[in-house]
């Protein structure tokens, strides 16, 4: 029997299909196509940050530059001089924010563990980041909503992740087995959040999507 689960992306509750492996459970949504992990599963603030403290990404480091890269570059050639962004799960060793700023872009960081200021959800901005941040998410929709009113009508949000391919395969795909993984996001469900945002998806490259506010925001 499947579970009833109130999916935290489009708010609908209904079973949706039932993942299961060594570890967890996991629900796809029938509506917006989100995977989630049921709540049960979620791992303490402690246990969480322990795990993202052995992270040792930082802006000295060529290789996390070139990956981030696939974000950056997209959003860079796109922005007008001295745009103001925000970068969205910044991490304990923020560099996607320092990119855009060694190109003359006014920069703002906001992260749940390491840069906990919730004042810059006070202003709006030209383009908003967030790179291997949306797996982690609890609660989806709200951290969606709020970055999108937070976004200038024309300004962009880039977010990169890895994409769920076929369902039949996500009992075997490594990205699930980290435990502080809790939301996986297809292509349809960011086809989902481009309808809810009245805009398109702009698919970058695999795990790469763009969106652009619309100039008069019906949504916000």
């Amino acid at each position: 029997m499947c579970p009833q689960q109130v999916c935290p992306l489009c708010l609908n509750n209904h079973g949706g299909h039932f993942f299961q492996d060594d570890h967890r459970d996991y629900l796809q949504c029938q509506d917006c196509q989100l995977i989630f992990v049921l709540p049960e599963y979620f791992l303490s603030a402690e246990d969480e940050k322990a795990r993202y403290d052995t992270h040792q990404n930082s802006p000295q480091d060529p290789r996390y530059r070139q990956f981030l890269s696939r974000l950056f570059l997209p959003i860079q050639q796109q922005l007008s001089p001295n745009s103001s962004g925000l970068d969205f799960g910044s991490g304990p060793g923020p560099t996607l924010s320092v990119m855009f700023e060694e190109v003359g872009h006014q920069m703002a960081i906001y992260d749940r563990f390491y840069a906990d200021d919730p004042t810059v959800f006070d202003y709006r901005y030209d383009f908003i980041t967030t790179s291997e941040t949306v797996e982690h998410l609890q609660q989806p929709r709200q951290a969606f909503d709020l970055l999108w009113r937070c976004l200038k009508p024309g300004g962009l949000l880039g977010v990169m992740t890895q994409f769920v391919g076929d369902p039949a395969d996500f009992n075997n795909w490594h990205y699930k087995n980290d435990l502080t993984h809790v939301c996986f996001y297809a292509e349809s469900t960011f086809r989902w959040m481009a309808a809810l945002w009245v805009t398109e998806p702009n698919f970058i490259e695999t795990g790469v999507v763009l969106f652009r506010k619309p100039t008069k925001n019906i949504t916000d």
